[in-house]
């Protein structure tokens, strides 16, 4: 199934029925008397969560989506039928924006999350509701008022503890395979991973996370340059982020410092919350260096960076450093509260989305 971050869609909500105007005629009751019922309510759409969705692909084929009207009221003081309620499915980790005002509606982060995007119309009152005792015989009656009618911005935030950044090629995707049941496309060139992936970590009983891989950053990103920054929103609730460097890279002209940097600078461009973010440097393909050309070129990076923040020395491809690395994550987001790990059904792999052990 296509990966879908963003839809817009419209939504309208049921107009109310109207109120009706009616008079009882009765054999044995002469003076008869108003008998008007009010109208029914009409059908306010909802949307809801539901984490067996993991894209917005549905909302591509069907844009316009209504609820039904309230009938209208009858005589005898017969109340028009209400309608039903619209619910409308959508992934876990959308956000709803109006797109007229740009005003957030709300966000939809757990399974079963409902949230209210367009109200029903009000029923209209029929005549009965209208009889007092210097109106004997009213004919006046209320039209059900119109439903909303609103046009949404859906946007898909994936929910994930820890978030993976990096120059094309460092390896992220090499990664989040080595330690999930995640499997994205890997190659020795550039831009392989064209939408984010999800994998499920699991670092013993009861013990797991959720880490995304998103598309590399390159220079000028944020002027759209590659795949630009619009996938960098997927990281914006994750506890913590992995920047993946390639310390072994066989270019002259490649400085791993200078891409730290980069990605850092255009990290802040996006969303400076974001750049402020927990980030650990990850250096990989260390099984391409011996010892002393590994220790020499870390140290050089760490220098350049005048790097204080954790780092950890790892091999995609071989698994050496990991079980450490994930160990110490899994330790950090214990200590940083609730994790995303319940909600795996909304990765872009769902039928490989369950918990799978890297250590075994």
């Amino acid at each position: 199934m296509k990966f879908v971050d963003e839809a817009t869609l419209m939504v309208e909500a049921g107009n109310g029925g109207r109120g009706a105007v009616g008079f009882r005629r009765e054999k044995y009751i002469p003076k008869g008397g108003p008998d008007g019922g009010d109208g029914g309510d009409g059908g306010s759409v909802y949307l809801h969560a539901n984490s067996g969705l993991n894209t917005l692909v549905d909302f591509r084929h069907k844009r316009i989506h209504r609820a039904a009207h309230g009938e209208g009221g009858a005589g005898r003081n017969r109340t028009g039928r209400s309608a039903e309620d619209l619910y409308i499915a959508v992934p876990v980790g959308t956000r709803v924006r109006d797109v007229g005002s740009g005003e957030l509606i709300g966000e939809l982060l757990s399974h079963g999350d409902k949230l209210l995007v367009a109200k029903g119309g009000f029923h209209g009152i029929g005549n009965a509701r209208f009889k007092s005792s210097t109106n004997r015989a009213p004919r006046q009656f209320t039209p059900g008022s119109e439903g909303e009618r609103r046009e949404l911005q859906l946007e898909l935030i994936l929910l994930a503890d820890v978030g993976l950044l990096g120059m094309p090629n460092a390896g992220k995707s090499s990664f989040i395979r080595k330690v999930s049941a995640a499997r994205p496309k890997i190659a020795d060139y550039p831009f392989t991973t064209l939408y984010p992936n999800l994998g499920v970590v699991s670092v013993g009983e009861e013990r797991s996370f959720v880490i995304a891989d998103v598309p590399g950053i390159i220079e000028g990103a944020a002027e759209g340059a590659g795949l630009g920054l619009r996938f960098l929103k997927h990281l914006e609730r994750t506890r913590l982020l992995l920047h993946l460097v390639d310390i072994a890279a066989q270019e002259s002209s490649v400085d791993p410092g200078r891409q730290v940097a980069l990605i850092a600078d255009e990290l802040a461009r996006f969303s400076p919350e974001l750049a402020d973010r927990e980030r650990w440097l990850v250096l990989n393909k260390q099984d391409l260096l011996s010892d002393e050309e590994f220790v020499r070129r870390s140290a050089v990076l760490v220098d350049a960076l005048d790097w204080k923040g954790e780092m950890f020395a790892i091999s995609a491809l071989t698994g050496e450093g990991i079980e450490a690395l994930i160990q110490a994550l899994m330790g950090r987001l214990e200590q940083l509260g609730q994790r995303f790990s319940q909600a795996v059904e909304v990765g872009s792999t769902p039928d490989e989305d369950e918990a799978w052990d890297p250590l075994k």
